[in-house]
Formats: structure tokens, C-alpha cells, sequence
């Protein structure tokens, strides 16, 4: 599992979202993770806390469903403006690729607030 030979593909929906040297870091906890024997799933959820620090960020992984996680930090000094807004990175390793994307929950929620854009407020309607 998570054989790290394999083709390392990261979505486009990733790197909009998420800055190139965190995207490297995710992947350098991937790697470390499976020489720890921390990985027991073919699906392995990141979430971005919403707390940091001027050189680092702090983020979780989950694992089965969330009943297996770890926290980590990571060095990063750069824009941390992806921050604070719920995003989740999935990780799942395919028969041939290791593959990042966002969420469909975050992909849902962006749908969901962009229909909510496009309706009149109640401070609209009112006669």
C-alpha cells in the first residue's frame, strides 16, 4: 500500500487551492508515514487547522473513517490564506497512482454557497 514508486498525481482542484510547498510537505508526511507503518487505509483524509504559526502550519490525518489519526506540523512560512476555510485533501492510493484531490464535501459546500449567491437575500424580497 502506498508504494511510493508509483505515479504521484495531484488534482487541479488541489493546486488551486493549496500552495505548492505545502502540496510537497503532504507528501513528504505520506512517505514518512508509511516507512513509520502509520498507514492502514487506501483513503487517508488532511485537514488544515486554522491555527499557525508564522513558520509553520498545523494539520490531522484520518484514517478509517476518522477513528485512526495523527496531528503534524509542518514548516511553511509562505501565504497561508488557504487556511480557515474547511478544506480537506483526500488521499487515496489507486492500483497505479497515489492520487490528491479535494473533498466532495468541500467541492458540495462551494456548490451549495455559489447557488445561495445567485437567490435574492431576504432583505431583497420584502415588499
Amino acid at each position: 500500500m502506498y508504494e511510493m514508486t508509483k505515479k504521484l498525481r495531484v488534482g487541479d482542484d488541489v493546486k488551486a487551492l493549496i500552495p505548492q510547498a505545502v502540496i510537497a510537505g503532504l507528501w513528504d508526511r505520506l512517505k514518512a508515514m508509511r516507512k513509520e507503518k502509520l498507514l492502514i487505509d487506501s483513503t487517508m483524509a488532511v485537514m488544515f487547522s486554522d491555527d499557525y504559526e508564522d513558520d509553520k502550519i498545523f494539520f490531522m490525518t484520518l484514517q478509517k473513517s476518522g477513528s485512526f489519526n495523527n496531528e503534524y506540523e509542518m514548516a511553511y512560512d509562505g501565504s497561508k490564506n488557504f487556511l480557515g476555510h474547511g478544506t480537506i485533501v483526500i488521499i487515496k492510493d489507486r492500483p497505479k497512482t497515489i492520487q490528491m484531490s479535494i473533498s466532495a464535501a468541500n467541492k458540495q459546500a462551494d456548490e451549495d454557497s455559489e447557488d445561495n449567491a445567485d437567490k435574492p437575500s431576504d432583505s431583497e424580497t420584502t415588499d
